[in-house]
Parts: structure tokens; C-alpha cells; sequence
């Protein structure tokens, strides 16, 4: 801690606080941490109910940007008020934020019309024909990825289906860009959502300019660079008084939910990896080489300390429904029903959950089965043995059994899992799921006192140049270890082959 008290002596006493925020598609929270001593003052979350997707068709999921931005105004006042501390004597400012979302602005910064999310999946025909005509050569040696389901397809499908609304564009944003344009007023991006959009080329280090072409982009929308970890933009005047903060706190670091996840874990070496198990479900590694899987179904973007000099490739394995198929049981069993008491009813219930098999794929096209809407199925149901018990064991299992057919696409790529790290949330919660993960996938798992808004506010102290990638996680302390039982993780790997033959001749084959 030496050199952040050597820092602290040239910064005012009166900047003492760094601010994080985690923009998700649930909620949205906020972490304050004290500069000096890095501890957590006080986390809050908003709103007290799940943001809802709209849906007005099969795949569709949109949400309306200046929603989020009326909920992180309301939050960052309700972590103030709640500490005491007044907005001058926040520092710096970090962003996380749900990745792969498009927004759309006007010349006057105007939205356009709702952000189409990142399990929206009406542009995958248009991403799997790129493709093609892109060459796989090119998408997967320049992009690392198929073109796919991501924002730049997204864009394409409004410039073909809403022309008269792309005519008015001026800039298309990542969710967390507009939450950064919304306190700033800056219109500007980073290497790593560029890379998650699939407007970045790695082997030219440069906009990926085939691909803007192909779709008729214009390269005039894409806002300007900056890097992941510097100041990103001022806090405007209308933005400080709207948030309680001081005009002028600097924006000091952005990322996407996952990668930034993984920093908030200190996974930033080749061969470290993260899990997440929120709305959807993510194993998320870091490897040094450009390349990943060759039929693009686990995902490969540049990580926070990525450098053109020094590569570090975050890959991402998704499984889209994890925790909203959690959200589904429990809203539809009524008001009385809570995820504590979910848990409790999957622990009386033995594993194999008496037969009842269940594919948590009902979340959009899923990336891991090339793309496919395989939504989700509840099979060999049997309203005489079956309560909802079954149901919640059911639903852990088949989202464990989903993440290990993913882990063996990124073991078959040379990403072999030894160790995962994991902050103690959501379905990790779950005493069920977190020991049918560990002893499914053969690997301990390293819980850790940390989330993705106190990251966030990690984040903007390195890009205030008060802390480094090392100092930044001093404070950071295993919290427990959980190691795989050998007999329960026999009983689930007979279990989740049953379950995958299924999957594979009976789902896939029909498609």
C-alpha cells in the first residue's frame, strides 16, 4: 500500500472516493470504495425489480437506453445518501456493462429508438452470411470470430429493415458508451468493445474496414478510441446535477460485463479463468495467442490489458440462459416463492433430479450450438413423482450441463480449466449448483469478495494512475475454496452424458 499513500499525497483530501458501476441487464449497481485503504463503503443495486426485455417477436430483446440512464441517476443518489458522502469527494468514476448491446443516437444525441441487447437474436442470418462472404479465413484470422449475432450484424439489420431511422444516425454506441456519453457528453469507444461488436481488426490493428464495407457502415459512426484505462471524458454539468456528483470526475475506465468480471477477480495471465453465473452463464479465460475455436462457437475478444505488443484474448464461453431460467421458475411458482427457498427444495432432491432433464436455451440463439433458437425443454415430466424440488434441481443441472459442454469446446481449443475463480453471487449462491459445478467440471472453485460495480471502481483507479494492475488488488482476499467431491462428480458425468446424447440426436437434429 506504500505507493498509493505516495499517490494520495498529491491528490486534494477532498478526492478520496472512487465509484463504480455495473450496468447489467437485470439490474444495475454501484460500489463506492475508499481510495486509500480500497475498502468497500457501500454497494447498492437499482431497481428493485428485474429490468424487463421487450419481445415483439420470437428472439427479439430490447431495452430502452434512457431507462438504464434514469435508474444509474437514481443509484448513484442513493449511494450517496446512503454513505453520507457528499459528490465532490468522489475521485473517478468506472463503467461495466452488458456487452454487445447496439445503441443509436442522432447529431443532437438523441436515442433512435430501444437498444437491441445481447441475446437479441433477429441478425443472425445476416451475421452467418457474412460469413461466408467474408471468408472464414478472414473472420476468424482478423475478427477471431464469425460475425454472428453481435453489434455490428445488429447495425446491419437496422440499415436494412429501418431505413429511414439508420439515415439519421450519427453514432452507434456499446451500452457502456452511452452511459459514459450520458455523464461526459463524449461520443468515444475502446479497443475491447470494438472487438466485441466485431468492428475490430486484430491482425491490422485497426478498424475492421472489410466488414464496414460489407455491411455499408459508414466509418463516420464509429466513435473515436480511447483507452480502457485513462480518462474517458469529464463529468458534464447537466450529468453532475442530475447525479449529485461534481461537474468535471473523471470517467477513468469502461469495460464489458465479463472481461470486466474477470479484472474484478485479477484474471489478467494467460491461463487464469473466471466464472459468472448471473442472467446468463460464463466461463471466461484468458489466453495470450490470436485465435480461438474454428467453428466460432465459443468467442474471443480483447481483454482490459489487451496491447497489439502484448495480446491477452479474453474467450468466453456463454450459455444464455442461466440465472433468468432460475428468474422464470421462480416468478411463475408466485409471490411467495424465493431463491433461497428454490435452493432449499433442489437440496432435498437426489442428483439426476428422478429423470427430469432440462436445456436452459430458451434465453435466444446460442452461441456454443452454432447460432441455433433451441429454446428450452423440460423433458420426461411426470406430474405423479415430480414437485418443485425436481423443477429447481432440474434447472441447476441442466445450466451446470450447458457450461460443461461449453468448457469442452474450450478444452478441445487448449483452454483446460485447473482453477476458477468466481465472486459469490447469483447462482453461485446456490450450495447445489456451486458443488455440481466444481465436481462436474473436476476443477476447485475460488469464491472472492468482489463484483463487477467494485471492479468497475478498481478499474477507474488504475486510469487515475493512483493504482497499477498489482497495487489495484491488494485488498482483494480469497473468501473459500470449494473442492470437487469425486463421487458426486462421477454421478454427474453419467448424468451429463445422458444428458448431451439427448441434446445432440434429439435437439440439434431436428433443427
Amino acid at each position: 500500500m506504500e505507493r498509493i499513500g505516495i499517490m494520495l499525497l498529491f491528490l486534494s483530501p477532498d478526492f478520496m472516493y472512487i465509484l463504480g458501476i455495473d450496468l447489467g441487464s437485470s439490474f444495475i449497481k454501484a460500489s463506492l470504495i475508499e481510495l486509500s485503504s480500497q475498502r468497500a463503503l457501500a454497494t447498492a443495486s437499482v431497481p428493485d425489480q428485474e429490468m424487463p426485455m421487450r419481445s415483439l417477436h420470437p428472439g427479439w430483446a430490447e431495452q430502452e437506453p434512457e431507462v438504464w440512464w434514469d435508474h444509474i441517476k437514481a443509484l448513484v443518489r442513493k449511494i450517496l445518501v446512503q454513505t453520507g458522502i457528499p459528490g465532490r469527494d468522489i475521485s473517478a468514476i468506472g463503467i461495466s456493462y452488458q456487452m454487445h448491446g447496439l445503441v443509436l443516437i442522432d447529431h443532437k444525441g438523441q436515442v433512435l429508438r430501444p437498444s437491441i441487447i445481447w441475446c437479441d437474436s433477429r441478425s443472425v442470418p445476416i451475421g452467418d452470411a457474412a460469413f461466408k462472404d467474408l471468408g472464414t479465413s478472414y473472420c476468424l484470422g482478423h475478427l477471431l470470430n464469425s460475425p454472428g449475432n453481435f453489434t455490428a450484424s445488429k447495425l446491419r439489420w437496422v440499415i436494412e429493415n429501418e431505413p429511414s431511422l439508420a439515415e439519421q444516425v450519427h453514432a452507434f454506441l456499446l451500452p457502456g458508451d452511452f452511459i459514459n456519453f450520458k455523464l461526459t457528453g463524449e461520443i468515444n469507444t475502446t479497443v475491447p468493445a470494438l472487438s466485441e461488436g466485431m468492428f475490430w481488426d486484430f491482425a491490422q490493428d485497426s478498424l475492421a474496414l472489410p466488414l464496414f464495407r460489407h455491411y455499408r457502415i459508414p466509418e463516420s459512426w464509429c466513435p473515436s478510441l480511447v483507452p480502457t484505462f485513462a480518462i474517458q471524458g469529464r463529468l458534464s454539468s447537466q450529468a453532475a446535477s442530475e447525479t449529485g456528483l461534481h461537474p468535471g470526475t473523471p470517467v477513468c475506465y469502461r469495460a464489458g460485463d465479463q472481461p470486466n468480471n474477470a479484472f474484478s477477480l485479477n484474471v489478467l495471465r494467460p491461463g487464469e479463468i473466471a466464472a459468472t453465473a448471473g442472467t446468463s452463464g460464463v466461463v471466461y479465460g484468458v489466453q495470450q495467442k490470436l485465435a480461438t475455436d474454428e467453428q466460432s462457437r465459443i468467442n474471443a475478444f480483447a481483454h482490459v490489458n489487451h496491447t497489439a505488443t502484448d495480446p491477452r484474448i479474453g474467450i468466453l464461453l456463454c450459455v444464455n440462459g442461466t440465472g433468468i431460467a432460475n428468474s422464470w421458475l421462480k416468478k411463475n411458482l408466485g409471490g411467495t416463492m424465493t431463491y433461497d427457498k428454490l435452493n432449499q427444495q433442489a437440496a432435498q432432491v437426489p442428483a439426476g433430479s428422478d429423470h427430469l432433464l432440462f436445456y436452459p436455451f430458451g434465453n435466444g440463439a446460442e452461441r456454443m450450438l452454432g447460432n441455433r433458437m433451441v429454446q428450452s425443454h423440460l423433458m420426461n415430466l411426470d406430474f405423479n413423482r415430480h414437485g418443485i424440488g425436481h423443477l429447481a434441481r432440474a434447472i441447476q443441472e441442466g445450466i451446470v450441463y450447458a457450461l460443461r459442454y461449453g468448457v469442452d469446446i474450450m478444452t478441445a481449443n487448449g483452454m483446460t480449466p485447473r482453477a476458477i475463480k468466481a465472486g459469490k453471487a447469483n447462482l453461485f449462491l446456490s450450495p447445489v449448483f456451486r458443488q455440481m459445478f466444481s465436481s462436474l467440471l473436476q476443477v476447485p472453485l475460488e469464491f472472492y469478495d468482489t463484483d463487477g460495480a467494485t471492479g468497475a471502481a478498481r478499474g477507474a483507479g488504475i486510469g487515475l494512475g493512483v493504482y497499477t494492475p498489482s497495487t489495484a488488488f491488494e485488498t482483494l482476499h480469497r473468501i473459500e475454496e470449494l473442492s470437487p467431491d469425486p463421487a458426486l462428480g462421477s454421478v454427474l458425468n453419467e448424468l451429463y452424458h445422458t444428458w448431451k446424447n439427448q441434446l445432440e440426436k434429439t435437439l440439434l437434429s431436428t433443427l
